[in-house]
């Protein structure tokens, strides 16, 4: 992709600053302001189309509703935030699935190792039966998921200094992973030495060591500049990660029907386009990357799926999901294990 196209993925970053710059439309003050926060740096898409979908809502509502953004973790950890918008301190949140897991287990679906193959089996299952069952999950415990997840993409592996092209080679591989039960069984399963570090403490982690590598998908490595602290990056695709858009029950139902109609209709709209986005920008970034001295190496799954099978990862993780969950998401990906 040349970089006039990538600047078009990316345009409106700069609408968004630091502290939740709002729109530049003339209306008298807003029946409701919303805050909205995830962890992803200002410029990365989920907050660029964020940003339009805010827009959008303003104009359509007449100035009823004004959303504003809240990115690179400004609110706190994804730990911190979960519990704002549970409480109501937040109206929105995004965030992984595997984190949020902590309140609804199912969420963590999506994070099973080596599940899927390619964005069709993702969305197959994120917009069908899988994803349908999570939301009724969400729902129990009083939040509202929307009915479109946004893409974080399939996530890699990098590495300060050692090769990481086999199963043989992750033992006793410090990696950073997200505070998620899922992510620390996957790669203890895998043989690695896995270490939960929330996201803004991980370039410094990587930096002295704390952590000698870490798995991300290609945006977040980029965006967060992580290629100036890691020397390779090996193609595991080993776990599709995406953003819930969630909101607090309380103040979603507040709000009129047509008002809500409105927010979900762009809300789900910038989703799609957000997809669409990360999908470009990975080929993008695979170049991008390499200039700033990242080195790639293609990577077979098949080794590291036979060792998570030998190793009870899917029997284990099938028991925590239940039979009608897993059964959803095997009649996507075939069988697991």
């Amino acid at each position: 992709m040349h970089d006039a196209n990538r600047r078009k993925l990316l345009v409106g970053a700069g609408a968004i600053a630091a502290s939740a710059m709002l729109p530049k439309f003339a209306f008298a003050a807003p029946e409701y302001r919303l805050k909205f926060a995830n962890i992803m740096p200002d410029n990365h898409p989920l907050n660029t189309r964020m940003g339009e979908a805010r827009d959008r809502i303003l104009k359509e509502t007449g100035g009823k509703v004004e959303i504003q953004i809240f990115p690179n973790s400004q609110l706190g950890t994804d730990a911190d935030m979960l519990s704002q918008v549970r409480s109501g301190a937040i109206d929105f949140f995004a965030s992984s699935g595997l984190i949020v897991a902590t309140l609804v287990p199912a969420a963590s679906i999506n994070g099973i190792g080596f599940a899927f193959q390619d964005y069709d089996h993702v969305w197959k299952a994120m917009d069908g039966d899988v994803g349908k069952y999570v939301i009724n999950e969400f729902a129990k415990s009083n939040l509202v998921a929307f009915d479109k997840m946004w893409d974080n993409g399939f996530r890699q592996t990098t590495s300060s200094s050692k090769m990481v092209k086999s199963p043989a080679d992750m033992a006793g591989f410090k990696i950073r992973v997200p505070p998620s039960p899922l992510w620390t069984s996957l790669f203890k399963s895998l043989g690695a030495a896995p270490t939960s570090i929330p996201w803004g403490e991980t370039y410094s982690a990587l930096q002295t060591h704390v952590a000698d590598g870490l798995e991300n998908p290609l945006a977040g490595i980029y965006f967060a500049k992580m290629y100036e602290v890691q020397k390779y990056l090996f193609k595991t695709n080993h776990m599709w990660d995406g953003f819930w858009f969630l909101a607090n029950k309380r103040s979603w139902e507040r709000m009129p029907e047509p008002l809500r109609a409105v927010i979900t209709k762009n809300v789900n709209q910038s989703a799609l386009q957000q997809r669409a986005d990360v999908e470009k920008l990975n080929g993008a970034l695979t170049s991008d990357l390499s200039k700033k001295g990242l080195q790639f190496f293609d990577v077979s799954p098949a080794p590291f799926r036979e060792k998570l099978a030998q190793s009870g990862f899917y029997k284990e993780w099938k028991g925590k999901m239940g039979n009608d969950l897993w059964a959803r998401l095997e009649a996507v990906t075939g069988p697991l294990g």
